[in-house]
């Protein structure tokens, strides 16, 4: 027999979340066997099997917490393991069932709550521990949810069914006695379709983050627009043999990374962060690439980009995004990064005021490229290639003026691709 432990997470991480059991209990299994699938913070990790048997027993169900070094699971003998485990349940279905048949029907109305509570304690012991908590929120008698399991153990997934199929005004007193705002107003009109799921834990703590940046930071956005036009010609005279010299696309992301590292040794409050009463700041250039994965934005970490060719920087950021859509980035891709890009213009975004990534005290917003008309001189009219950058930076320690003189270096860098590579 062996426990199937939650291992440790990385830096900083103590609990995850079971997304997706792989197997069903009473599965056999061989030492190396993908068991599970844990979601952290930051990325997804899987649990394999250490030894060869059947998987016993399901302690913790698909959404519940768990702690480094809880059990999630057993995995037994492969003889004799799958029968022992179903006895062990079953006698506690038929207990439940008649829980509520014990209660006679002349009896008292003030025992009526005791006996319905004790029915749910008994219906309890053959539920999963998501099951009793998705009970105890819908205010659902466990007693009641019909279990397709073949030993009589309620699910969460029961627990659901049993909910869609109750009658809307069965439940409105319950979402009055909770005094939702939003579960009143949504059983206040009845036959309306409504989706709830539960949210990631990877949304969980992007929305807490985002929302801890714009709590503890003194956070500020200047902007300023760029003629893409330089850009947009080198990259139309050299794709071809930057792409067959190095067999990877030349993109512009390079060309923006290049001109932050460039703005950044200029001013350097743009790559610190605040510890305490100190300003530290970072002599190195970890430039963090905002990607869209699937559970959400992330931020994979190109090291050392003040030391990397334009090609470097191309193929490291493919790496990254491909690891992000794959779900595959581990811990240490996302950590340490000094500044961050993020580009909104990929989804069509024109302008927009991007939130810090704390503890750091800038982020660069990329928008969309727009055919606009510029004027030359004082004589002439052209329509250009424009791009609106933003920066949002930290105002307890970058000033103002030096966020706005951040962000015309950026421009000019830019404006003149041939200057980055003397700003390497």
């Amino acid at each position: 027999m062996a426990d199937i432990k939650v291992p440790e997470l990385g830096e900083s991480i103590t609990e995850a979340t079971i997304s997706k059991w792989l197997v069903t209990e009473g599965s056999t299994v061989s030492q190396g066997d993908l068991l599970l699938e844990l979601e952290t913070d930051k990325v997804n990790l899987e649990i394999s099997a250490e030894q060869d048997g059947v998987l016993s027993e399901i302690r913790k169900q698909e959404g519940d917490n768990v702690s480094v070094g809880e059990i999630v699971g057993v995995i037994g003998a492969s003889s004799g393991a799958p029968a022992s485990a179903a006895p062990a349940a079953a006698p506690e279905a038929p207990k439940a069932a008649e829980a509520p048949a014990a209660s006679p029907a002349a009896e008292a109305p003030a025992k009526a709550p005791a006996a319905s509570a004790a029915a749910s304690d008994s219906a309890s012991l053959a539920a999963s521990p998501a099951a009793r908590k998705l009970a105890r929120e819908r205010g659902i008698d466990l007693s009641q949810v019909k279990s397709q399991d073949p030993i009589g153990r309620v699910y969460q997934d029961d627990v659901k069914s049993h909910g869609t199929q109750a009658a809307q005004p069965a439940s409105a007193p319950a979402a009055a006695k909770s005094g939702g705002a939003g579960q009143a107003a949504q059983q206040a009109v009845p036959g309306k379709p409504v989706e709830r799921k539960r949210m990631s834990r990877r949304r969980q703590t992007i929305a807490n983050r985002l929302v801890e940046a714009q709590h503890t930071a003194a956070m500020l956005t200047t902007f300023n627009e760029v003629d893409m036009t330089a850009i947009l010609d080198v990259r139309k005279r050299r794709k071809q043999a930057f792409l067959d010299k190095h067999d990877v696309g030349l993109g512009f992301m390079s060309f923006f990374t290049k001109a932050v590292v460039g703005a950044l040794k200029k001013f350097p409050h743009l790559n610190a962060e605040i510890d305490g009463d100190d300003i530290v700041v970072k002599q190195f250039y970890d430039i963090g690439i905002a990607v869209s994965a699937k559970e959400g934005l992330v931020v994979p970490v190109v090291r050392e980009a003040d030391r990397l060719s334009f090609a470097d920087i191309e193929k490291q950021i493919g790496d990254l995004a491909g690891k992000a859509r794959a779900n595959t980035l581990a811990l240490s891709d996302l950590q340490g990064g000094t500044f961050t890009i993020t580009n909104g213009g990929v989804f069509g975004s024109l302008l927009s005021t991007p939130i810090l990534n704390a503890p750091q005290v800038g982020i660069l917003g990329m928008h969309k490229i727009q055919i606009r008309p510029v004027a030359i001189d004082a004589e002439r009219m052209e329509n250009r290639p424009m791009m609106y950058i933003a920066l949002s930076y930290d105002h307890r320690i970058v000033d103002g003026s030096e966020a706005v003189r951040f962000l015309v270096t950026v421009k000019e860098l830019l404006e003149d691709p041939e200057s980055l590579l003397l700003e390497g």
